[in-house]
Formats: structure tokens, C-alpha cells, sequence
């Protein structure tokens, strides 16, 4: 009679596995991360979790986009799929829409927004390791999710070291059962991000796997004089950076962009808001159009450029929003009142602005300075923190503000 499947026992060559392909890929410089990684059982963190169908639904009728087929993956529907999902270095979308799933009795998702996961091990490793945490640091962690990567910290720290704290109390509570069960002990609470955890304040590092608008004053106060924080900066537009900032005695903070391109769901209290019918907004428009210097593809192509081009944008625009509808591009700013639409002609792009912010004529403000400047990467940008702002600066290129 074949013995029944142990996840205990089966775990412990694919864990060995996957540190050797992190190691070998260059993700785990500091041998303890590699021991960490080795001694962290991952499937305990997500006893389940959503993989895309190969198969696509049928276009939605409202925005005519194809809506992803999400399958769920546990021990009991494919035991091998589930661990072997488990121990590869994949993000796990483990929450669609806030809305906890029953994994005793899952559902095939459509669509959907994913509001937790557990993230790709070598990115989470990536993150303590450029947060340059070491032991004796006291650590904050902004999003628990599954609390994969809290139980890295405590294996790699102490477990008295390490605070993680997220906005889902139903989350927290699947994260601490967890935690608890593997041996671990942070110091565990539900709250926002956006305001850090003051009772175990001052923290040598803070690192965040959410992403914000920006830097919440809360977490410079809340990091000890020289103390590090390591978030990624976000938009309404969909564009991303990395920054490490160092803390300063007087309380602001400073540091480069990093390079790579990652993306993190938004805090909730900094996600897009619903800005209704893009049609409601072109109805107001101006009939003449004007020719666009510079096309929306350069924002929405799927390059390392792009990406990076979205996050200096929306600097410039903070409250807009971009939506395709068929060939014409949209954006919505729904703090000013603004819009513009984009329609391609014969090479070209006409543009229509109304509102009191030219939206398109802001983005293309950025491009050509972004040009001009000889097209610099992240890592050349460095983010400026103090009571009067936070300021984006390039020495060729004009700064640029995150909202306030």
C-alpha cells in the first residue's frame, strides 16, 4: 500500500532546491539568506493559492478586456502541483478582492483584482538583503501577507527583533497561525502601513512589501537616526520605483532610486479611486484637437523604459489615471477635474485636453526633459525627503514632486 503523501518530509529536497537556484542566480550573496531560505517551509504559508488557467474567459462586455482564468491549487486537489508551487520562485496570488477564500472548497476565480499573495522568494530575499538587515537590527515589516517572508527575517534575526504588521486582520490572523506553528514569534498586529507601528518604535530598518504614493512621514519618525527604509514608490498611472532611503537626525531622509524594474499592490488607504465613464469625461472636451509630440505607447509599451516612464508621468500628474478603450487613450484626473484623450491618426497622435491641468501636455513636459537628459535609468534619480516635500531630483533634468 503506497504510503500517504508528507508535505514535511517531501519539502526539505525542494526547499534544498530552490536555495541552490537562488544561489546560483546571484539572490542569496549572504549565506545566512541562503540558511534561511533552506530552513523556511514555505508550503506552510500558503495552503493554498491561485494559478493563471491556460484558457482565457470571454471578454467582459464594460471594459472589453479579457479576464484572467484563476485556478485554485491546494494539497487536496493536486498534492504535486501544490508543493512543487510552493517551493518555486513565483508569486502566489492568495486573495482576490479582499475576499478571504475558503480553500476546504475553492472556486476557479474570473477576473479579479489580487489583494494578497506571497511574494517571489528571491524578490523577498532581495529586499532584506538591500535593506542591508543584519543581526542586532530591529526590523519593521509593512504587509505580512501569508508571513513567508516575516518567518525569513526571524530565521535570519531574532524573532524579538522582527515586527510585521498588516491592514487585513483576516490575513494576519491565517500569517500568525502560521508563524506560530514553525516556531516564530514577531511581534504581530493589524494595522496601516501608511502609519507604522509606533509601540515598538525606534526601528533600525523598515521595509515595506506594499507599495505607496509616498513616503509616509510616520515610518521617517518611527526609524532610528541612520536607520534605513526601503519601500517601492507608487501611482494611479501604474508606474513603480525602488528607493533606500537613510534617516537623517533631524528627520529627513534622502537616497537613490534602485534599479530593476518591481511592482507591489498599492497600500489601501493609496489605491487608485473608481473614476466612472472615460466617455463622461471626453463628452466635455474641446472639438479641435491639437498633434501630441510624443505618443501614450511610450508609457504603456511593455519595456524596462516604460516602466520607468509611467513613475516619472505620474509625477507630474499624480492624480491621473490612463484607461485604452478600443484605439483611444484616456486619462482621468479626478483630484483636478481634468482630462484628455489621445486617438492615433496617420502617425501621428491628436490629443484633447480639458480641466484646469493640461494633462497630456504635462507628461509631455517630462518626456522631453527625459530625452534631453540622454534617457536616464532609476538608479541615476535620487529622492529627497524633509517637512516642505518629497523631491525627485536628476542633475539634468528638472524635479519633479510626489503628491502631497
Amino acid at each position: 500500500m503506497a504510503m500517504p503523501p508528507d508535505p514535511e518530509t517531501d519539502a526539505v529536497r525542494l526547499r534544498e532546491a530552490m536555495a541552490d537556484v537562488l544561489a546560483r542566480d546571484g539572490g542569496l550573496v549572504d549565506p545566512a539568506w541562503r540558511t534561511a531560505v533552506a530552513a523556511v517551509p514555505r508550503h506552510r504559508f500558503v495552503p493554498g493559492f491561485y494559478l493563471p488557467a491556460d484558457e482565457r474567459d470571454e471578454r467582459d462586455e464594460r471594459d472589453e478586456q479579457e479576464l484572467t482564468l484563476w485556478e485554485p491549487v491546494t494539497a487536496e486537489l493536486d498534492y504535486g502541483r501544490w508543493l512543487a508551487g510552493a517551493y518555486s520562485d513565483t508569486t502566489l496570488i492568495t486573495q482576490f478582492d479582499g475576499e478571504e477564500p475558503d480553500w476546504k472548497a475553492p472556486v476557479v476565480r474570473r477576473g479579479g483584482a489580487p489583494t494578497s499573495s506571497s511574494t517571489l522568494p528571491s524578490l523577498v530575499v532581495r529586499m532584506w538583503a538591500e535593506a542591508e538587515v543584519t543581526e542586532g537590527h530591529t526590523v519593521l515589516e509593512i504587509g505580512t501577507g501569508t508571513g513567508y517572508s516575516t518567518a525569513l527575517a526571524c530565521e535570519r534575526l531574532d524573532s524579538g527583533d522582527v515586527t510585521s504588521i498588516e491592514v487585513d486582520p483576516r490575513r494576519l490572523e491565517s500569517a500568525a497561525d502560521a508563524l506560530y506553528g514553525c516556531g516564530y514569534n514577531p511581534t504581530l498586529a493589524v494595522a496601516d502601513g501608511l502609519y507604522g507601528y509606533w509601540p515598538e518604535a525606534r526601528f533600525d530598518r523598515i521595509v515595506a512589501a506594499c507599495s505607496f504614493r509616498t513616503v509616509p512621514p510616520a515610518l521617517l519618525t518611527q526609524t532610528r537616526p541612520g536607520g534605513k527604509i526601503l519601500l517601492t514608490l507608487s501611482g494611479w498611472l501604474y508606474g513603480y520605483a525602488r528607493v533606500l532611503l537613510t534617516v537623517a537626525g533631524d528627520g529627513t531622509a534622502e537616497g537613490a532610486l534602485l534599479p530593476g524594474t518591481v511592482s507591489f499592490m498599492a497600500a489601501r488607504t493609496h489605491a487608485a479611486p473608481s473614476f466612472g465613464n472615460p466617455a463622461h469625461w471626453s463628452a466635455g472636451l474641446p472639438d479641435k484637437p491639437r498633434t501630441a509630440r510624443h505618443g501614450p505607447d511610450r508609457l504603456m509599451a511593455a519595456t524596462k523604459e516604460a516602466f520607468h516612464l509611467r513613475f516619472l508621468a505620474q509625477c507630474a500628474v499624480s492624480g491621473a489615471q490612463l484607461v485604452k478603450v478600443g484605439e483611444v487613450v484616456h486619462l482621468v484626473d479626478v483630484v483636478s477635474g481634468s482630462a484628455a484623450t489621445l486617438t492615433p491618426g496617420d502617425g501621428v497622435w491628436d490629443v484633447r485636453e480639458g480641466g484646469p491641468v493640461k494633462l497630456w501636455e504635462r507628461v509631455e513636459g517630462v518626456l522631453d526633459a527625459f530625452d534631453g537628459a540622454g534617457r536616464p535609468g532609476p538608479e541615476t534619480f535620487t529622492l529627497h525627503v524633509w517637512g516642505g516635500g518629497q523631491f525627485l531630483r536628476h542633475p539634468n533634468m528638472p524635479g519633479l514632486s510626489l503628491p502631497s
